[in-house]
C-alpha cells in the first residue's frame, strides 16, 4: 500500500513542486496548478489525467480507478485507491501528472537526467 509519505517523496523531488495543505488534503502543485492530491484519510489520490482518456482508464480497472467528484469533472483529473497500487505505479502516475503542468523543457530536462 502506498502512503502519503511515499507520494511526498516522489512529488517533492520533481522540479518546481510545492506542497500545500488545503482543507486537510495534501496537494502537490506547480505555480498553483495542482497535479496530485491525497485525501485526508489517505485512501485516495487524485491526479492530473487527460479528460478524454479518463473514462477508459476507469473502465479498464474500476476496482483501482475512480472518476473525479462531480465538482472536479471539469478538470483533467481522476482518482485512484492508494491501497490498490504499488510504489512503482504511484511513481508513474505522479510523474505523468506533473508532466501535464510543467513546461515541456522542464519535463524533458528532468527525464533526461
Amino acid at each position: 500500500m502506498v502512503t502519503v509519505d511515499d507520494v511526498r517523496r516522489v512529488a517533492r523531488a520533481l522540479p518546481r513542486t510545492e506542497e500545500a495543505l488545503v482543507r486537510d488534503h495534501v496537494k502537490f502543485r506547480v505555480r498553483g496548478i495542482v497535479y496530485a492530491s491525497v485525501s485526508p484519510d489517505e485512501t485516495l489520490m487524485g491526479f492530473a489525467f487527460p479528460k478524454e482518456e479518463r473514462a477508459a482508464l476507469v473502465a479498464s480497472e474500476p476496482e483501482k480507478f475512480l472518476m473525479p467528484l462531480p465538482s472536479d469533472e471539469r478538470y483533467q483529473w481522476v482518482r485512484v485507491r492508494m491501497a490498490a497500487i504499488d510504489e512503482t505505479e504511484m511513481r508513474e502516475l505522479v510523474i505523468d501528472a506533473w508532466r501535464m503542468v510543467v513546461p515541456k523543457r522542464v519535463a524533458a530536462a528532468y527525464l533526461a537526467s
